[in-house]
């Protein structure tokens, strides 16, 4: 039950302590080695630009999962009194929920550019300055739902199922494709394998995600019968294979088109994008993330019993 002690132990720290400075933090290092890695690209080849990037991505991966596998060897205890500040690191569900929560609070106050710097700061990667009120509301719903894989359930997932190194390798994946996986200019092909990584590996968490999204809606009583119906009908609408699952199902849940504009639109109904739904969404992440936590806790007792 080694995992699970980590794993609980891990959420608490992210719940009362939450992310260590800067200097400590092992995903500001994995920033750091891919733009030093990336600066030695060969600029312009489109094959070449597509196994400098595949280099990029296994290359980190294993260098920054190998302390995971070192610390395997150490005596049980002292491994998990090193392990759970560390997997804490490769999730932020405290993070999560504060920048949801800031967003709710300035349009509560009716601080429309503070919720945009917010938005823009916290949540989403679009600009964020020409943004409604009600397109704010809509961004911060969506991210909250994607980034329940994102932050919390993908890295949890790898955890369960490969312990700690799992979990850095997902994490410095991840990485990479939040800083080089763009279309345009070298990205396009230099970070077309990181992006493609990050879908596979995203791919089981996003569906799990979806479902643990529903049965939080349940408990929440929110509308459980539209977040299937939209779960059937829009998951596809996304150019993510996975995106469109989690925020699918948090339009249906909440009654509430949720748009990109010129990207996308998620019909989930006709309800207003005012505090409230945001305020909703926050409680449903808050349950789902439970949901997850448990699952991950699951998992990792198997993984004991097995291994």
């Amino acid at each position: 039950m080694m995992l699970v002690f980590i794993l609980l132990g891990a959420t608490v720290w992210d719940l009362l302590i939450g992310e260590p400075p800067s200097k400590y933090h092992p995903v500001v290092y994995m920033g750091k080695y891919i733009s030093a890695f990336w600066k030695y690209r060969p600029s312009g080849r489109e094959r070449a630009l597509l196994y400098f990037g595949g280099a990029l991505v296994l290359s980190g991966g294993f260098l920054f999962s190998w302390p995971a596998r070192i610390l395997g060897m150490f005596p049980d205890f002292l491994f998990a009194i090193l392990a759970v500040p560390l997997l804490k690191t490769t999730f932020s569900l405290s993070g999560l929920l504060e920048a949801g929560k800031g967003v709710l609070d300035s349009l509560e106050r009716n601080d429309l550019p503070g919720a945009r710097r917010k938005l823009s700061r916290d949540l989403v990667s679009r600009e964020t300055e020409d943004l409604s009120r009600e397109e704010v509301t809509g961004a911060a719903v969506e991210s909250l739902a994607e980034n329940l894989t994102d932050s919390l359930a993908s890295p949890l997932f790898f955890f369960g199922v490969f312990g700690l190194p799992g979990a850095f390798f997902y994490r410095f994946c991840n990485t990479c494709d939040s800083m080089i996986g763009y279309r345009g200019g070298d990205m396009e092909w230099g970070g077309k394998f990181a992006a493609r990584c990050d879908d596979v590996l995203n791919w089981i968490p996003a569906r799990v995600s979806a479902f643990l999204l529903l049965a939080a809606g349940a408990i929440a009583g929110e509308d459980v019968l539209s977040g299937i119906e939209a779960l059937k009908r829009d998951r596809l609408f996304t150019s993510s294979p996975n995106a469109g699952w989690t925020m699918s199902v948090m339009a249906g849940l909440l009654g509430v088109t949720l748009e990109k504009r010129g990207v996308y639109v998620l019909p989930g109904g006709t309800g207003p994008l005012d505090e409230d739904v945001l305020r909703r969404a926050l409680r449903v992440v808050r349950i789902a993330s439970g949901l997850v936590i448990a699952a991950a806790a699951v998992l990792g007792g198997l993984h004991g019993l097995f291994r």
